[in-house]
């Protein structure tokens, strides 16, 4: 994978610097310099310490990325909603792991993208998840196809700039109809998959819009919510909801009724927005509810 720019500055830098500036960091100037890659300044190899002139042509070469062999490739075809030689946007049902782990190391969505990108004869051939989902959540996983698209992405998801919305359905009637939930987020004591909201955990905030509240069935009060993630941490919408006396839902691990015959919680992540530093500029991606969110959308 190769990648190009002009130096147009009046003033001579540093090739690192240059390239730090496009989001190339440290550990890719490893991976160049010790896996078969190449930094050129037109056409002619460099150091990373020599300097540019204004119109001097940079380009980096990427090692080609082999796969891994513990990552067993699953065909199981996926839903995709947009892929280029950069990204692969897909809509995971719920169901789903994201990645492997200890209760699934077969059939996860990174299982199903290697047997994608065999089946394509990609040159690089390890995915590469720059979001993530819970397996019971549907919607939008983004993914890069290479690690340069990765680094600048991990980039953005730092400071934020990574836009996540969500549907989702919380048990009650919330009574505002826009609110901002800040509170720090931490493991549970002697529990290796549950989170709660506690004083020593990591800053987290969660936004919402009230979007329809359903209260023919006193027995069964809900509210539609449109959720924005201003951080990211693990049940982030989940733990939230319940810490506020609204749990989600379906949600059997934080206390949510299991209203409607829902199997799961009702979480859907249906649009995201991101810089995309290929084109220089955004890129914004829907994905509409799936059956069983539907379903209740008409209730």
């Amino acid at each position: 994978m190769k990648f190009s720019w002009t130096y147009d500055q009046a003033e001579d830098r540093k090739v690192r610097t240059f390239l730090q500036g496009h989001g190339v960091s440290h550990r890719m100037f490893s991976q160049i310099k010790h896996n078969g890659g190449a930094i050129l300044v037109n056409d002619w190899q460099v150091y990373t310490s020599d300097y540019l002139k204004q119109g001097d042509e940079v380009t980096i070469i990427m090692p080609v990325e082999t796969g891994n062999d513990l990552v067993v490739p699953d065909y199981h075809p996926l839903d995709i909603i947009f892929e280029n030689e950069h990204w692969l946007l897909v809509d995971k049902p719920y169901g789903v792991t994201t990645v492997p782990g200890h209760a699934d190391r077969l059939h996860t969505l990174v299982n199903q993208v290697k047997g994608h990108l065999l089946e394509e004869q990609a040159e690089d051939q390890v995915p590469h998840v720059v979001t993530r989902l819970d397996r019971d959540t549907s919607g939008i996983v983004l993914l890069a196809k290479h690690r340069f698209a990765h680094a600048v992405l991990d980039k953005q998801l730092q400071d934020h700039s990574v836009e996540k919305f969500y549907i989702a359905y919380v048990s009650g009637l919330l009574p505002e109809d826009h609110g901002v939930i800040e509170a720090p987020i931490g493991r549970k004591p002697g529990d290796f998959i549950k989170r709660m909201v506690t004083p020593d955990g990591k800053l987290s905030r969660t936004e919402y819009w009230v979007e329809k509240r359903y209260t023919d069935d006193p027995d069964h009060p809900m509210t539609r919510v449109r959720v924005q993630l201003h951080t990211g941490r693990t049940h982030q919408i989940r733990v939230h909801f319940q810490h506020i006396g609204f749990p989600l839902v379906g949600d059997d691990l934080y206390g949510g009724p299991a209203w409607y015959g829902l199997k799961r919680q009702a979480l859907h992540a249906y649009q995201m927005k991101f810089y995309d530093p290929f084109i220089e500029g955004d890129r914004q991606f829907t994905t509409d509810l799936p059956a069983d969110l539907a379903a209740l959308a008409k209730i």
